[in-house]
């Protein structure tokens, strides 16, 4: 059985949202009231991320796994696993997916899969090279080391605009608008997350999405949505390689916006998950 922490609000199809690494349900809180007044929003915490446990030991994958990696945990395809194996004992079967930099990989290979009705990927992990996959790698570790070593500070530091702004410019382009608990919050959870460390070396085997691998993605409505401003996963790049691996898919510039555009800019981002693809 897979237990998972997550938020369930709303009414209408089922919208299954998975955060990125090292961060939790929580990220979706500025859209989570927009979107759930039109679905049945299902907000989780990945296994070993938020208030999750972590993930089970299984000696066999679920059987809607199509390309299980259960020899490296933490990864994309394995996370995906822990997701439907979560879905089918929560009873939900037909949904639409939305994800956040892991997730938004682990919301494509949901859709590759062709177990998703529908996709939206925010700046997803996968559409890198080399240098841009060490690049991410390189800076949420130093993110992460930087909230585990600052620990009882953080509350402090949290609640000054300079401290908002200096820890979390890399992920917010707006980081003073953010709320002191909201930040406190997402650097706990950080800080805590035990099954980090395995998803980031994970990152070294994931291989860029290819035209020839993308599965159910070219049959299915999906969008990929990337700020302009992200320092994570830099949009100039990666966004270019996912508009020419999937050019059936809706791609969506969010100027001014950073690696996570729902604090700035919700309504823009509701609005994507509510759409329907032209």
């Amino acid at each position: 059985m897979t237990e998972l922490s997550y938020a369930r609000r709303g009414y209408g199809p089922p919208l299954v949202l998975i955060h990125g690494i090292g961060s939790h349900w929580r990220v979706w809180s500025p859209i989570l009231d927009a979107v759930s007044r039109h679905r049945d929003v299902i907000a989780l915490d990945l296994p070993g991320f938020g208030d999750s446990p972590d993930w089970p030991s299984a000696t066999s994958p679920p059987a809607a796994s199509l390309q299980p990696d259960f020899s490296q945990p933490g990864s994309v395809p394995h996370l995906a696993d822990q997701v439907i194996t979560f879905l089918d004992e929560l009873g939900v079967h037909e949904y639409e997916v939305a994800g956040s930099s892991l997730g938004g990989g682990i919301a494509l290979e949901l859709g590759r899969r062709g177990l998703a009705r529908r996709v939206t990927a925010f700046a997803p992990v996968g559409f890198w090279r080399g240098p841009g996959r060490r690049w991410c790698q390189t800076v949420v570790g130093v993110a992460r080391a930087g909230a585990v070593s600052l620990g009882p500070a953080l509350p402090q530091i949290m609640n000054t605009r300079a401290g908002r702004a200096a820890f979390c410019s890399v992920f917010y382009a707006h980081p003073v608008r953010l709320p002191a608990g909201d930040c406190l919050a997402a650097a706990r959870a950080l800080a805590g997350a035990r099954g980090f460390t395995a998803a980031k070396s994970s990152f070294g085997s994931l291989r860029p999405w290819t035209y020839t691998g993308t599965g159910a993605l070219t049959r299915i409505p999906v969008t990929i949505a990337w700020g302009t401003r992200d320092a994570v996963l830099p949009y100039r790049t990666q966004a270019r390689r996912a508009r020419s691996v999937l050019p059936t898919a809706r791609h969506v510039p969010l100027p001014g916006c950073g690696h996570l555009p729902f604090a700035d800019d919700p309504a823009r981002c509701a609005e994507l998950l509510l759409t329907p693809h032209p």
